[in-house]
């Protein structure tokens, strides 16, 4: 297939010959700007060698620039009304495969079998942390995941300070950062927020031991599901342990109490994982 960059889509005409509205409920803003379109392929790195997951492609903007680079795309649409509009976009592409489905319901190993695959996408921002997890707590993982996210959410995602959980459970995962900026006005329709082009560059192997994984997600998750309380307290809570025993544990493992899921660091995190599964092997 010779590499020729395809015409700008028409979003609104294409939307009113279909007789279609982009739907609120799922979050649809179809990203239109040609420059940012073509820097996120770019970003990505794609290469003829590989094989792109997309999530919500809508009308195929980002999808048919993603096709002239990689080897295959398998691109997942929630949404059955485009389908009309989107299979005759894709048409002249034959390494697109378009399924439709809930990409939260579906195994990544029946999409992509084979490793080092990568996931670009203009994601529904609705779904930012549940697919985030999903592509990372899912076999295989992606070797690089690059997606359009809220700005407030992609900046939580790469702080290297006052961690949320969503940090955590990414940065215990990979390397993420910030590429660009993404003013609402490069969108149909315009959404309230501004946008962030969002890489994570996933690491050979997490930073906890796999076999560790599910315990550091269990600690993490109780001791932000209360975070304005102390670490004493709310792992006490979420985890069923005595307040003074978590309090010991705590203080072995050279963590105050008194402080809150917040200002823990990844390293912190993996301590205190290790400090437990100690506990509970005695």
């Amino acid at each position: 297939m010779k590499a020729v960059t395809p015409a700008p889509l028409n979003i609104r005409a294409i939307l009113r010959q279909y007789g279609l509205r982009p739907s609120k409920g799922l979050g649809q803003n179809f990203l239109v700007d040609e420059t940012i379109l073509k820097y996120i392929v770019i970003c990505a790195g794609v290469s003829r060698q590989d094989t792109v997951l997309e999530i919500g492609p809508g009308l195929g903007s980002l999808t048919r620039h993603l096709a002239l680079a990689a080897d295959k795309v398998v691109a997942v649409e929630l949404d059955q009304k485009l389908f009309p509009a989107l299979e005759t976009i894709l048409n002249p592409f034959p390494n697109i495969r378009l399924l439709q489905g809930d990409i939260l319901k579906l195994a990544l190993a029946d999409l992509v079998p084979q490793e080092e695959y990568l996931v670009v996408a203009n994601i529904p921002y609705y779904i930012t942390s549940a697919l985030v997890r999903h592509l990372l707590e899912s076999t295989p993982r992606p070797r690089r995941i690059v997606l359009t996210v809220q700005k407030e959410i992609a900046e939580r995602i790469c702080a290297e300070r006052k961690l949320s959980l969503l940090a955590v459970s990414v940065q215990v995962y990979g390397k993420p950062s910030i590429q660009m900026q993404i003013p609402a006005e490069a969108f149909f329709p315009v959404p309230n927020v501004d946008s962030a082009l969002v890489q994570i560059e996933i690491s050979p192997s997490p930073l906890v031991q796999p076999e560790h994984l599910e315990t550091f997600f269990q600690i993490a998750r109780s001791g932000f599901g209360q975070k304005r309380k102390t670490l004493r307290n709310s792992l006490s809570a979420g985890l069923n342990i005595p307040a003074s025993e978590m309090e010991s544990l705590l203080s072995f493992t050279g963590i105050d109490p008194q402080r809150r899921a917040e200002t823990l660091s990844l390293a912190e995190w993996g301590k205190l994982t290790d400090g437990y599964l100690d506990r509970k092997s005695r």
